[in-house]
């Protein structure tokens, strides 16, 4: 038939018009969905990268086991890109963070190095879904598919009917046309962008109904035919300025093809035109709202500076501040620098929990803003840290009397919903430039002088003194060689007895630790100790010492028992159950052996999370005492609480015995209530004969003391065992 190969290659063409409309337009969509997500998780995770950098520098602690600080650091606020779940591995790619929860399949991740003094110390990994971005590309492929079919039909339908007569062709292309313009109006109508068109001499042929909702023009001035100027003047709220108007058309007109000029309207709202010239004259120009794009990124951009929870500024604008304010420091000015730092936040949020928690930062910073002048700056620099920047100006204000109110106004009670909860305030003041001329140095000291103030009790200020930093880089090296001490193994168990006042047997012996430094030569408990305790370093340090312990007592006579302290760092620690029950079986001995020591101290920061815990080791049959007796709080209430086997008596109130009379009211109350409530009774402490007598003649259970030995290596333990029982009876 005529006409045949004419219409297979018409046929074909349409088809692969077809194929690419449902294949392009969706891959399209995708790949600019894809970017979009892609960008904004990259942006979250190098942010959040940044923060931990920033809270590891300044915080010189195992930052591994801090997931609660590390998950407030990383917190994100809600946004339209959906949930993302953000985790941080340490250096050697150990998991420390898993916030937030799994995301649908397929996941988009993307990784960010946490850099701290140039070195990678771990990273970031931020992931989120792509299922809303599939889901939105499968509904653009299935209206593609459509429109490719239609357009496909449409030109298959198309009778290339040239031999059947010019009227009938004629006919059909014309109805073709109407058909085309019909569904290119629909096209210009439903677009998300204004568009317009000018011919070559400058006037408008074609614009669209999205252009008319953007500027709402007045009705009637914006027709087809009016010139490009005119057009500007009315578009850009110009019109009656001749001279604007036409200084925006040359703007427009002199930009390159698909620059965009971003403009913006009277009622604040963001509109960004682009043009495109015709090759044959004439210009097309789109114009699109971005109001709510630039609000989200003028958005993101003040979250990478202040912070989310208060709006204060964040720890990166503070040091930016800072360091602008140094620069510009006149000679015969200073600047005072506080480091403020919350006491006992932690317990409002153990106790009433994060939401109240976060109410009362948000009220401690609407405090602080109160008490300093609009010059100064205050600063979250992260969890209960604040820092506060005094600026020089023609009205000083003394810091002191700045720090003190701060305490007096900060450290007042707050009632939050039906709670009312009271923290005290603790400040560390820097000077510069006599304390430092740059950021870090000025603030490391400040912190230097807020651990100070925190060291002498909290609820106070102190200034920062040369010796502060001497003492901190003794610290320092401290620390450093008990970690060594850790994985050389320097520690030694050294063992005191415990001594039965009526049998004048050894009953029981406590472990005690002993650090042999190759260097220092034997460092006592108190020094190292406390260090152990902050570094978090005292969790493996006191199941080695449970370990060894068991081991040794296994060896002893089974009428001896040991006991082991623990510290409130391991009562933190999930595991501590199963490593006494790991310690026992190794060592093979009968949980009746093993006594367990606690303080006050425990009871006070883990309240009902640490009754839990004793109660679990009491099942196992394993004996608690309570240590240092006397010297809290709340000891009397936590006796009610929970069925302890053994107090031992605090060596303060033993050490003036027995010239002391309320030393002696002390002992006695604490024998008599223990008698009553069939507790067994210990005193610490015992060095004379005369201590000894007046505690027996007092109804104490048993005593231990240098009176009877001082702690002893395991090797002397067994020969001492033998020789004690006639030297407590000689002392008897």
């Amino acid at each position: 038939m005529p006409g045949s190969p004419l219409r297979k290659f018409v046929g074909a063409l349409a088809l692969a018009v077809a194929v690419v409309v449902a294949l392009v337009v969706p891959a399209g969509y995708f790949v600019l969905g894809y970017h979009d997500r892609a960008a904004t998780l990259d942006f979250e995770a190098h942010l959040n990268a940044a923060r931990v950098s920033q809270y590891i520098y300044t915080h010189n602690v195992l930052w591994q086991y801090q997931q609660l600080r590390l998950s407030e650091i990383v917190q994100l606020p809600a946004g339209g890109g959906g949930p993302i779940r953000q985790k941080i591995y340490d250096a050697d790619g150990r998991l420390v963070l898993d916030d937030g929860d799994a995301v649908a399949a397929p996941v988009l991740s993307r990784k960010a190095s946490i850099v701290v003094s140039g070195a990678t110390v771990g990273s970031l990994v931020a992931e989120a879904s792509l299922r809303g971005t599939l889901i939105g590309t499968g509904f653009v492929a299935i209206l593609s598919s459509i429109l490719g079919l239609v357009m496909y039909l449409a030109a298959r339908m198309l009778p290339l009917r040239a031999l059947d007569g010019a009227v009938a062709a004629l006919t059909h292309t014309q109805r073709d046309l109407a058909t085309q313009n019909r569904r290119f109006d629909a096209a210009l109508s439903n677009m998300a962008q204004g568009l317009c068109l000018f011919d070559a001499d400058h006037r408008l042929v074609i614009v669209n109904r999205r252009f008319f909702e953007i500027f709402n023009p007045p009705p009637g001035t914006v027709v087809t035919g009016i010139t490009l100027e005119r057009f500007l003047a009315i578009a850009r709220a110009v019109d009656g300025d001749p001279v604007a108007a036409a200084a925006e058309q040359q703007r427009l007109l002199a930009e390159p093809a698909g620059g965009t000029a971003v403009t913006s309207l009277a009622d604040g709202r963001c509109i960004s035109i682009v043009n495109r010239p015709m090759s044959g004259g004439g210009l097309v120009a789109t114009f699109e709202d971005i109001t709510e794009q630039r609000m989200a990124e003028e958005r993101i951009r003040h979250l990478a500076h202040f912070d989310a929870l208060t709006d204060l500024p964040n720890r990166v604008t503070f040091y930016e501040r800072v360091g602008t304010i140094l620069k510009h420091l006149r000679r015969s000015e200073s600047l005072a620098i506080l480091s403020v730092d919350l006491d006992h936040f932690k317990n409002v949020n153990d106790t009433l929990g994060h939401p109240i928690g976060d109410r009362l930062l948000k009220a401690v910073a609407d405090r602080m803003r109160g008490c300093v002048r609009s010059e100064d700056i205050v600063a979250r620099l992260g969890g209960d840290e604040f820092a506060i920047v005094q600026v020089p100006s023609g009205q000083p204000v003394g810091v002191p009397t700045l720090a003190a109110r701060l305490i007096e106004l900060v450290g007042a009670p707050y009632e939050l919903e039906g709670h009312q909860v009271v923290v005290g305030v603790s400040i560390g003041i820097a000077i510069a430039p006599a304390d430092g001329r740059e950021p870090d140095a000025i603030m490391k000291n400040a912190d230097l002088a807020l651990y100070r103030a925190k060291t002498d009790g909290g609820g106070t200020y102190r200034f920062y003194e040369l010796e502060m930093d001497a003492r901190m880089q003794a610290r320092r090296a401290l620390e450093l060689d008990l970690r060594k001490a850790v994985v050389k193994g320097e520690f030694e168990v050294f063992y005191q007895p415990i001594v039965d006042v009526k049998t004048g047997r050894v009953k029981s012996c406590e472990a005690l630790l002993r650090w042999h430094h190759p260097e220092r030569g034997m460092v006592g408990p108190p020094e190292f100790i406390p260090v152990a305790e902050e570094t978090g370093l005292i969790v493996p340090i006191g199941e080695w010492v449970l370990r060894r312990a068991c081991a040794e007592a296994a060896r002893w006579p089974k009428q001896v028992t040991i006991s082991v302290n623990l510290s409130p760092a391991q009562f933190k620690s999930r595991n501590l159950v199963r490593s006494v029950e790991d310690a026992l079986e190794k060592a093979d001995l009968d949980p009746g052996r093993l006594e367990l020591e606690i303080t006050e101290l425990v009871l006070l920061e883990e309240a009902d999370g640490a009754f839990a815990v004793l109660h679990q080791l009491r099942d196992l049959g394993i004996k608690i005492a309570m240590d240092d007796f006397g010297t809290g709080y709340s000891s009397l209430g936590y006796l009610r609480s929970f069925p302890f086997d053994k107090i031992k008596i605090d060596q303060s109130f033993i050490r003036d015995l027995p010239a002391k009379e309320d030393s002696l009211a002390i002992v006695r109350a604490v024998v008599g209530l223990s008698s009553s409530l069939g507790i067994t009774t210990t005193a610490e402490g015992v060095e004379t004969k005369e201590q000894f007598a007046r505690l027996a003649s007092e109804g104490c259970n048993e005593v231990q003391g240098f009176l009877f030995s001082p702690p002893r290596p395991a090797s002397e333990i067994e020969p001492m065992l033998g020789e004690l029982a006639p030297r407590t009876e000689e002392v008897a």
